[in-house]
């Protein structure tokens, strides 16, 4: 089965004068500093009994993610001390101006699994000018693997590029999602997935929506959808999945009925079917 296709875009100036190309060198050489800074303070997080938590008991936060966080700031702020930084923890250190670079961080994605000692997290490093993102990075602590895209210039895994996948029949499709945070709207969420699920090839949680989006620009997935994403979680992978080749809608306006906490990211052949779905099945409700 042929599960390649799609193009990048042109290629394209950031504004201001930044170059994507380069800030995804920035992006990607800051996230491989930090991967490696998450997994030498992994040990002291993994199964702790005492941990800080955010926006429900679920919603946790690890030395690892403040101690992560600060890293990338400091790096960003010694390369580029005119930018700003969006990160998860430590929140925007301003709002910018038109054609400022602003960098938008998660420090450790995935920090449930960084927690129970699973290997599907990340660091995700993204950098957009006027609202949109240019570059990108997110870098596997555990495998090693490094994810990273240019606006214009395509998306590489270890320097490979990537294409997102052909296929375009719904029912084969192996599609990702997540589950929020909070308790009613992951309820809503498992009930929209139990009446899609048999309308789909299969389903994957992973608990780390940027290496989702990566999977689907590699063409590893089908697909992904999930409600309730920040910025952060969707900022460098989504990029990624973009130059890939995929169709890319993140939380915002709401064109497709999804609703406007929706993120969709598909491959061109799949996008508008699997859109057609969820709503029919009940996602704006999410």
């Amino acid at each position: 089965m042929d599960r390649t296709v799609g193009r990048p875009s042109d290629v394209v100036a950031a504004p201001g004068g930044a170059d994507p190309g380069e800030l995804a060198d920035l992006a990607e050489a800051v996230a491989r500093e930090t991967a490696a800074l998450a997994l030498a303070v992994r040990e002291r997080a993994v199964h702790a009994e005492e941990f800080d938590t955010k926006s429900s008991a679920t919603d946790v936060v690890t030395e690892g993610d403040h101690a992560c966080e600060a890293l990338v700031r400091e790096r960003l702020a010694a390369a580029r001390p005119d930018d700003l930084v969006l990160g998860e923890e430590g929140g925007t250190s301003g709002t910018p101006a038109p054609g400022q670079v602003r960098w938008v961080v998660d420090p450790i994605d995935g920090t449930v699994n960084y927690l129970h000692g699973l290997p599907w997290f990340s660091v995700s490093v993204g950098a957009e000018v006027d609202g949109r993102v240019v570059a990108g990075a997110v870098v596997e602590p555990v495998s090693g693997r490094v994810w990273r895209a240019a606006r214009g210039q395509g998306a590489q895994r270890d320097g490979v590029p990537l294409r997102v996948s052909a296929l375009g029949d719904r029912a084969l499709a192996v599609v990702g999602t997540g589950l929020n945070y909070d308790p009613g709207r992951r309820g809503r969420q498992a009930a929209v997935l139990a009446r899609i699920a048999s309308r789909l090839g299969d389903v994957r949680r992973t608990g780390c929506a940027s290496l989702d989006l990566c999977a689907v620009a590699a063409g590893w997935l089908d697909g992904f959808w999930e409600h309730g994403l920040q910025p952060w979680d969707v900022a460098a992978g989504g990029l990624i999945a973009e130059e890939a080749g995929a169709v890319v809608r993140l939380p915002g306006s709401d064109p497709d009925g999804l609703g406007p906490a929706a993120t969709l990211v598909a491959p061109p052949a799949l996008a508008a079917a699997l859109t057609a779905l969820l709503v029919a099945e009940g996602a704006s409700e999410i």
